[in-house]
């Protein structure tokens, strides 16, 4: 009985969650702990902790499906730093990996972090393997809020480098390699003039101005 009671008080908490299924992309660059390393594929279940020790307190415990997410005081925008429910992909951000644990960022509106168990080493990807990943195959958007500069295509992958070009209004921007914190990209503008240099993907800092532009649906 006490065990039917709880499942109904569950079920009731998810429900006054409100509707969730909707996709969860960068549009606009995260200023708050930005000194993250790359992202970590987690399941619908995730219990995080304050420390790397599962006797350490418990922080919170996320749950979720298509509809709802639990609990409310933790938004699913700020959870997820990708969300894509037909691709079954929630990915995290990751500050730290140790011992079979992985510390996480679980607000990114507060820079909030915890820990959680490392169930597969494989779930992990770096900012690196991320956009050479999900870059080369959906392209790049520049996000919202970059600075000007990012729009300057350069001869190298220098600050100081010559400014060979500019991004105006771009219709598709194709990465072809990253170094560093530059990207070597194909740009069609809306004038359908083919541009190629570098830019800067992100800051010396870890701010990131261009994001894969991962496709919801194919």
């Amino acid at each position: 009985m006490k065990r039917i009671f709880l499942s109904l008080i569950l079920g009731f908490m998810l429900s006054i969650g409100g509707a969730f299924a909707k996709d969860i992309i960068p549009t606009s660059p995260v200023l708050v702990n930005v000194h993250t390393v790359g992202l970590y594929q987690v399941g619908n279940d995730v219990t995080i902790y304050k420390f790397p020790d599962e006797n350490s307190q418990i922080l919170y415990r996320v749950r979720w499906n298509e509809k709802d997410f639990f609990p409310q005081n933790i938004s699913p925008e700020s959870f997820f730093s990708v969300f894509l429910a037909k691709k079954e992909l929630a990915l995290v951000n990751v500050v730290d990996i140790a011992d079979g644990w992985v510390e996480i960022v679980y607000n990114n509106s507060t820079g909030e972090t915890g820990w959680i168990r490392e169930d597969d080493p494989y779930k992990f990807m770096t900012w690196i393997n991320f956009y050479n990943t999900y870059g080369k195959k959906y392209g790049l958007n520049l996000l919202k809020g970059a600075p000007a500069l990012c729009k300057d295509l350069k001869s190298s992958p220098e600050d100081k480098a010559k400014t060979i070009s500019t991004i105006n209004v771009p219709k598709q921007i194709h990465l072809n390699v990253i170094r560093g914190n530059w990207a070597l990209v194909s740009v069609m503008d809306m004038d359908k003039t083919p541009k190629t240099g570098y830019v800067r993907w992100r800051s010396d800092d870890g701010v990131r101005y261009f994001f894969p532009a991962v496709k919801t649906s194919e």
